[in-house]
C-alpha cells in the first residue's frame, strides 16, 4: 500500500475476536455527508535544500468494463493512447522527457516492458529509457514515485509515469506438463523422438491454466480478504451497499458535470470514439440487495455491486522539477511532497494499507489529520474502506497492531472524495 502526500497549488481470516470489538461501532454514510468541514491551518512542506517536484498534468483513457469496447486491443495500445493524450494536452516536446515508467499487474508476455513499447508507439525517441514496475493495486503509484526519486536524485528533470491494466485478454497458459512436452519437442532431433513425445500427450495436458487472482502466499483472493475483513470489523451488508451506492452516485454526478477533466477521448480502431467510463452505474438499495455474495458463499457480504469492476484502461502523468516546469512555462497542479510504502500480514491485514500508511506519511511531513482537507483512498471494495475507517478510529487496533499510543483520530465525514477508481494517477 502506498500513501502519497500532494499539496495542491490551488489551495496552497482476520482474527474473529476483532468482530466483538468493532461490531457495535457502525459508520454512517449520512453522517459523512453532513459533517462540517473544519478550518485548516496551511503549512508549507518545502524542505531547505530539497528540490521541489511538481505534477504538471495527468490524463487517462476512459476506464471500461473488461470485455467491452477495448476487448480487441492490447495493453500497450491503451498506454500509447494515454501518452499521446498527455503530449497533446501539455504540448511538451518529446525530447524534453527524460524517462518513462509504467506500472501494470497482469502482464502481456509479448510486451513485458509495456512502458518501452507504448513509448515507442507514441513516437518517443528510442533514446529515452523506459521501464515497467508491478505491485498489486498500486503499480502506477510505484511508477510515479520512482519518477519522483529520479528527479530528486538529479538524474532527470521530466518523467512521464502511468499505469495500464487490460483484463479483457489475460494470458492463459498451457498446463505445466504440456509446456514441458512442447519445450522437449522443440529440442527433439529425430522424428522418432518427436513421435514419442506427441504420443505421451494426454487429454488432461490440454487443460489451460488461468492467471491466478489469488495471493500466492495465502491462496486467497482480495474479494475473500475483503469479506473477512468486513466481518471482523462488523461492517454490515447494508452499510457496504449504501457506501457503494454513494460512490457511484457521486462518480456519475462528477461525470455529468464535466469534473472528470483528466479523461481523454480515444478512437478505438474499427469502433466508435470512447469518451467516458462505462462502469459508473448508480443504483438503489433495493437493486443492490438482490445480488448474492460473490466470494464467501452463502453468508458473505461482498457482492459484485459493492466491489469495483474489472477494468481496462491506462493513465499518464507528467512529473517535473519545479525549476524545469516553470522554465518551460508550465503552471504546476500540485507539489509532490512525500510518500511512504507499507506492508503487513497478507492473510489477515491484506487490505488495511491505508490504516498503516496514512499516519506514517503525515508524521514524515510533520502534519496532523486536521491539516488535510481531502484524503483519497482506492475503493476496491466498500467493505474494505469502511473497515479501514474503523481501524483508524480504534485505540485498541492502534495499540495492538501499530505500536501507537492512540488511534489515528480520523474525523468521520471529513475525509473522502471517492470517484470509484477514477484517480488519474492510479492503475485501472
Amino acid at each position: 500500500m502506498a500513501s502519497m502526500l500532494m499539496n495542491p497549488i490551488r489551495s496552497c481470516s482476520v482474527s474473529s475476536s476483532w468482530a466483538v470489538r468493532f461490531g457495535a461501532r457502525s459508520l454512517s454514510t449520512t453522517a459523512q455527508l453532513q459533517s462540517q468541514v473544519q478550518t485548516k491551518s496551511k503549512k508549507t512542506l518545502a524542505r531547505p535544500g530539497v528540490k521541489n517536484i511538481v505534477l504538471v498534468e495527468g490524463v487517462r483513457t476512459p476506464f471500461l468494463l473488461s470485455g467491452t469496447t477495448y476487448a480487441d486491443l492490447m495493453p500497450h495500445d491503451l498506454a500509447r493512447a494515454a501518452l499521446q493524450g498527455l503530449l497533446k494536452r501539455t504540448g511538451i516536446p518529446k525530447d524534453a522527457v527524460d524517462y518513462i515508467i509504467y506500472g501494470t499487474v497482469v502482464q502481456e508476455v509479448k510486451t513485458s516492458n509495456v512502458a518501452r513499447e507504448a513509448a515507442l508507439g507514441a513516437g518517443f525517441s528510442d533514446k529515452i529509457p523506459a521501464h515497467t514496475v508491478t505491485m498489486a493495486c498500486i503499480s502506477a503509484n510505484q511508477a510515479m514515485t520512482s519518477g519522483v526519486g529520479l528527479i530528486a536524485a538529479g538524474q532527470c528533470d521530466a518523467v512521464v509515469a502511468g499505469g495500464v491494466e487490460f483484463m479483457s485478454d489475460v494470458p492463459i497458459r498451457h498446463s505445466r506438463k504440456m509446456r514441458k512436452t512442447m519445450l522437449s519437442l522443440n529440442k527433439a532431433k529425430t522424428l522418432g523422438q518427436r513421435l514419442s513425445l506427441i504420443g505421451s500427450i494426454r487429454l488432461a495436458h490440454l487443460s489451460p491454466e488461468l492467471p491466478a487472482v489469488a495471493e500466492f502466499s495465502t491462496a486467497e483472493t482480495m474479494g475473500h480478504s475483503a469479506d473477512r475483513l468486513a466481518a471482523a470489523f462488523g461492517v454490515s451488508r447494508v452499510e457496504q451497499d449504501e457506501f457503494a451506492v454513494r460512490s457511484h452516485t457521486l462518480a456519475k454526478k462528477a461525470q455529468d458535470e464535466g469534473l472528470l477533466q483528466d479523461v481523454i477521448s480515444f478512437k478505438v480502431p474499427g469502433r466508435d470514439i470512447v469518451s467516458k467510463d462505462n462502469g459508473i452505474r448508480p443504483s438503489s438499495m433495493e437493486q443492490m440487495g438482490k445480488l448474492k455474495p460473490a466470494f464467501v458463499k452463502p453468508h458473505g457480504t461482498v457482492t459484485a455491486a459493492n466491489s469495483s469492476f474489472m477494468t481496462d484502461g491506462a493513465s499518464a502523468v507528467l512529473v517535473m522539477s519545479e525549476e524545469k516546469a516553470l522554465a518551460m512555462g508550465y503552471k504546476p497542479k500540485a507539489y509532490l511532497r512525500d510518500f511512504v510504502y507499507v506492508s503487513q500480514d497478507p492473510k489477515d491485514q491484506l487490505l488495511l494499507g491505508p490504516t498503516y500508511a496514512t499516519p506514517k506519511v503525515l508524521e514524515r511531513a510533520g502534519l496532523s489529520m486536521s491539516d488535510i482537507d481531502v484524503f483519497e483512498f482506492h475503493e476496491a471494495f466498500a467493505g474494505q474502506i469502511m473497515a479501514n475507517l474503523k481501524a483508524m478510529d480504534s485505540d485498541w487496533f492502534a495499540q495492538t497492531y501499530m505500536g501507537r499510543k492512540s488511534k489515528v483520530k480520523m474525523a468521520v465525514g471529513h475525509l473522502f472524495a471517492f470517484s470509484q477508481k477514477l484517480d488519474p494517477c492510479s492503475s485501472p
